[in-house]
């Protein structure tokens, strides 16, 4: 004769009391209150399992926050499924990843597991560049997005205003992160598949511009306008120096005091600060060290060589030297980043090797394998061609007022 179980009442509930181990209370057709010793109490639903047919239990909540009668809904909806062969385990599984994937895994908050692990990969101006592209173009239309509904329609119409404009470089930038999260997100098992592949060919292409510059017969007008510009100390400094140096205006601008080795006349960037995440060395020639001279009362107590006005502490915006351009009159004409291929060109010209002009604006050789074996700077050979490459800018400002020769002209 079966075992006939008496129903659980409200008042049977509240007054069990904890003992030295756990026990349960039992309502009928598999619905139990576990009380254990610490006085919680806890639903659960013991089963067979429709395709093992073990024994499983399913916990439903904890008692109070889930009643009695609610407690028995979910014992029965939990049969309901048994009888479709469902094990209600599984099914409370799928129902909480769902969950997950719509809550958790939005577009944004995948973006923002993605860009912890990019940050670390490339320059910090790059990095804030990346994220704020996202924050002005893609978060306001897609941040709460889940990524398994992101779709390539989806984006390209988020996309299309920013064509209209014809910003068609910043589309292929946002194309090209884009693919990245999506691909973090496949990789990570958020979605299957990158939907997003070959998006690109949806847009118009940019057509490559190079970085504004001038002919090297140009440096003499550029020195000019330096020396008779109406701008700060600071920033004369910073567009000589690194228009000596040829390094990018970030990597300039960024220029830390513990970087500098006087006495070894070396400038050292780490490789975190460059762009191909490789240490850089650059020999300080005479005119180098006098810009550092001249930085010295202004920022030596400081972190870094060109601080910035506003707040001390950070650096100069890689901006400024731009800027600057611009007011002497070379919009359009030149930008900082420039320089560096005023130096290749003239250095070029000169006949120098190739190799030492290409170790000295830290480019890293598109052929893998050499790039892969040939580790050498080549510092000490590049010490005589930047020598050179800084009085030949010093005698281009004949007739001006460089900061490295503001003192005696007969430096030049």
């Amino acid at each position: 004769m079966a075992k006939i179980t008496t129903r659980l009442t409200d008042k049977e509930i509240k007054s069990a009391k904890p003992k030295d181990k756990e026990y349960c209370l039992f309502d009928g057709g598999g619905l139990r209150l576990r009380v254990k010793p610490s006085g919680s109490k806890h639903w659960l639903f013991n089963y067979y399992r429709p395709n093992s047919k073990k024994r499983a239990n399913l916990t439903l909540g904890k008692y109070p926050d889930l009643s009695l009668a609610l407690a028995r809904k979910q014992a029965l909806e939990a049969k309901e499924l048994i009888a479709q062969d469902i094990d209600p385990q599984e099914d409370k599984k799928r129902k909480q990843q769902e969950h997950k994937t719509l809550h958790q895994h939005t577009f944004f908050n995948v973006s923002k597991e993605w860009f912890a692990i990019k940050q670390e990969n490339v320059t910090p101006d790059y990095a804030v560049d990346i994220w704020r592209s996202l924050e002005l173009h893609i978060f306001p239309n897609l941040s709460t997005t889940p990524v398994k509904d992101i779709t390539a329609p989806l984006v390209i119409e988020s996309l299309k205003p920013i064509e209209a404009k014809g910003s068609l470089e910043t589309v292929k930038r946002l194309t090209q992160r884009l693919n990245e999260i999506m691909n973090f997100a496949t990789n990570c098992g958020f979605v299957n598949a990158n939907p997003l592949t070959g998006i690109k060919a949806a847009f118009k292409k940019p057509q490559k511009e190079n970085m504004a510059s001038i002919k090297p017969e140009g440096l003499p007008e550029l020195m000019n306008a330096i020396a008779n510009a109406n701008i700060k100390r600071t920033t004369r400094c910073l567009i000589e120096w690194q228009l000596h140096t040829m390094t990018r205006p970030f990597e300039a601008a960024a220029t830390r005091w513990s970087e500098i080795d006087l006495s070894q006349r070396i400038w050292t960037i780490p490789a975190k600060r460059m762009k191909k995440k490789r240490e850089h060395r650059i020999p300080l020639t005479d005119q180098t060290v006098a810009l550092l001279e001249v930085m010295k009362p202004i920022s030596q107590h400081r972190e870094f060589v060109f601080p910035s006005d506003r707040d001390p502490l950070k650096p100069y915006n890689s901006q400024t030297a731009n800027m600057a351009l611009r007011r002497m009159g070379f919009e359009k004409r030149l930008v900082s980043h420039g320089f560096r291929s005023l130096a290749s060109t003239t250095l070029n010209e000169q006949g120098f090797d190739s190799d030492l002009i290409e170790a000295s604006l830290a480019h890293v050789d598109g052929n893998q394998v050499r790039s892969a074996y040939n580790r050498t700077d080549y510092f000490e050979r590049r010490i005589p061609m930047m020598v050179w490459w800084s009085e030949h800018i010093m005698k281009a400002s004949l007739g001006s007022l460089s900061i490295t020769g503001s003192k005696q002209l007969n430096v030049i």
